[in-house]
């Protein structure tokens, strides 16, 4: 088979099990808690073809973990994905501190990018958001296996493909479209151009080592940060990032500023101390 067209098929098959084993715990879950609470046949069979499966906050955790746990043991198990500590095992700690810099540094230009689009979360994700944040065990799937699931499917199955398939001199090629695959699998207009942006970065981080260690830190850092925030001050989740700084429009450019103090020089660091993939 052209090498070209095996890649191609390869990289869909990665995508289409990755959305049809999120797919496969949602309305299995759904229908397991439907059913429990003596729901009519007809009224589930309603709520499949409407997708108004009404999951509450703990339910949409469990489909998150289930998901994650399945998503990593079928792309490991299959070896779609290859993990291997042959880069843990050249104690890169330096260089995992500047990748959680640089992941802090990313947060309130990314809040910033999302915010100038002008455009909103839809109502029915932003309300799946602020269910699987509100919970206390939200931050497993959040924090922990999103992270891990995201960058092994991402990095470590379809952008390893795609490195195969582009000349080395074309790398950046293969980056950008799993960064564009990255991004659209967001499945919203609002998150799409951030995920791009932080999918070219957790590409190079991934190019530059031939580990997902670097991208699942980035990860974490981002996810774990608007865990936080979000449970420290709730009332910014539907708000702007000038609220966060009591509406002093100066802060808030202040704010971005010192970001990029963080993002530039955390950038030139991994440069120097990242080993070509």
């Amino acid at each position: 088979m052209n090498k070209t067209i095996r890649a191609i098929l390869d990289i869909a098959l990665y995508i289409i099990v990755f959305l049809l084993i999120q797919l496969l715990f949602t309305y299995l879950v759904s229908f397991v808690d439907q059913w429990q609470h003596g729901t009519p046949w007809r009224a589930i069979q309603q709520s499949f073809v409407t997708g108004n499966l009404q999951l509450s906050g703990k339910l949409l955790v469990l489909v998150s973990v289930l998901s994650s746990v399945l998503t990593l043991s079928v792309f490991i198990s299959c070896r779609w994905a290859i993990v291997s500590r042959v880069w843990l095992a050249s104690h890169p700690w330096a260089t995992l501190v500047w990748v959680a810099l640089l992941a802090l540094g990313t947060i309130l230009p990314s809040e910033w990018l999302i915010e100038w689009q002008q455009i909103s979360l839809p109502e029915a994700q932003q309300k799946l958001f602020e269910d699987i944040m509100g919970e206390p065990t939200g931050y497993l799937a959040i924090g922990i296996l999103g992270p891990l699931a995201e960058e092994v499917v991402f990095r470590g199955a379809i952008l390893r493909a795609l490195l195969k398939l582009f000349d080395r001199k074309w790398y950046w090629a293969a980056i950008f479209v799993s960064a564009l695959l990255f991004g659209v699998a967001h499945g919203n207009e609002a998150q799409f151009v951030h995920a791009v942006i932080i999918g070219l970065i957790l590409g190079w981080l991934y190019y530059r080592t031939e580990s997902v260690i670097p991208g699942v830190l980035f990860h974490w850092v981002n996810n774990t940060v608007a865990y936080v925030m979000f449970n420290i001050m709730p009332q910014m989740a539907d708000g702007k990032l000038i609220d966060l700084f009591h509406g002093n429009e100066r802060m808030v450019w202040m704010g971005i500023a010192f970001s990029f103090c963080i993002i530039i020089p955390s950038i030139f660091q991994l440069h120097l101390r990242l080993r070509k993939g």
